[in-house]
């Protein structure tokens, strides 16, 4: 894909909504898996010891097993299942079908899509699959999650947005906040979400959301940011949570061909790894290919796999599945 000699500029691009479209919420269709959930009353009595499967130890070498990553899923549950049994990560049924393997999310599950929560909620059910095969899902906190939060908090209350009066309610059903995730957001997914970190490494990879250097702000390790986060998240302070907020929003710092791999190279330095890899910024974005409004095919933008940019410092994991893009679900280390 050849690369804009004239992208947009980060003014012409709004900071935290990807397009400016009212995109249609799928119709029916798109439903969570059918699973009773267990009651305290349902469990067991004893403790059952988990019988060890000889074959699939066999089958499994020692050591951690092979690293996945997916971009921005923003509610589309149902591709999200297609593109992770592409990959043979679930099964059939959904279920988890990768042993040992390492699966990250790179956030922001919710918004513009038909079902955030039932995004949420397969998420969290290969989690606890995985570690039961002995590999693991994991999540990063994406600027979605905490503008969720937000709106579930603090709703209409008034926050200090240095462009007037703002509100996480308002901030969210501009963004793409669907008023079915609300009615079916419980405890435990404000729970799951309040407790994810913002920042990872793996096998040298740097795993972050936001394409920003804002993180730089929260702590000099990767175990100071995720605190830093949490804590602000524990706090329940509407304005901080906003700064928060905004701070995780910011983008392109890392698509200048000059400024860019200096400031991957800031982070790289400050937190570990060889390569940082982002989602929130739509590859069509990055590369100034944004569709048509009208929704014409011709507009569609052409996004086959990651973007890697900035001196190869970086790789770029949003496909733009808002835009009708694609959603990404990618073995690490690349082959490039």
């Amino acid at each position: 894909m050849a690369t804009s000699s004239h992208p947009p500029q980060p003014s012409e691009v709004p900071q935290y909504t990807p397009t400016e479209r009212n995109l249609p919420a799928m119709g029916p269709g798109h439903t969570l898996i059918d699973r009773p959930l267990v009651r305290p009353d349902d469990r067991p009595t004893v403790t059952l010891t988990p019988v060890p499967d000889p074959a699939r130890a066999a089958a499994e070498p020692d050591g951690p097993g092979p690293l996945y990553v997916v971009g921005d899923v923003h509610g589309y549950h149902t591709e999200l299942r297609e593109a992770l049994a592409a990959e043979g990560l679930i099964d059939e049924q959904g279920d988890w079908a990768a042993g040992n393997t390492r699966l990250w999310f790179l956030g922001d599950f919710t918004d513009r899509g038909p079902d955030g929560i039932g995004v949420i909620d397969l998420v969290m059910q290969l989690s606890a699959q995985a570690a039961a095969a002995g590999g693991y899902c994991k999540a990063l906190m994406g600027n979605h999650e905490l503008l969720l939060i937000g709106a579930k908090r603090f709703g209409d209350t008034p926050v200090n947005s240095g462009a007037g009066t703002a509100s996480f309610q308002a901030a969210w059903l501009l963004n793409g906040g669907q008023r079915t995730d609300m009615e079916r957001l419980q405890d435990h997914h404000l729970q799951w979400m309040s407790r994810l970190d913002a920042i990872a490494e793996e096998d040298g990879h740097l795993l972050l959301h936001s394409d920003t250097t804002a993180y730089l702000e929260y702590g000099d390790s990767i175990e100071d940011v995720n605190d830093a986060v949490t804590e602000a998240l524990q706090r329940s302070d509407a304005d901080e949570c906003w700064d928060l907020f905004r701070k995780f929003t910011k983008r392109f710092a890392f698509r200048d061909e000059e400024a860019g791999p200096v400031a991957a190279r800031e982070l790289l330095s400050a937190y570990g790894g060889r390569r940082l890899v982002h989602g929130h910024s739509p590859i069509p974005y990055l590369l100034g290919e944004v569709g048509s409004e009208d929704g014409e095919d011709n507009g569609t933008p052409a996004v086959e796999g990651p973007h890697v940019y900035a001196d190869d410092l970086v790789i770029a994991m949003d496909g733009g599945v808002t835009m009708a893009g694609k959603l990404l679900v990618c073995q690490l280390p690349l082959d490039d």
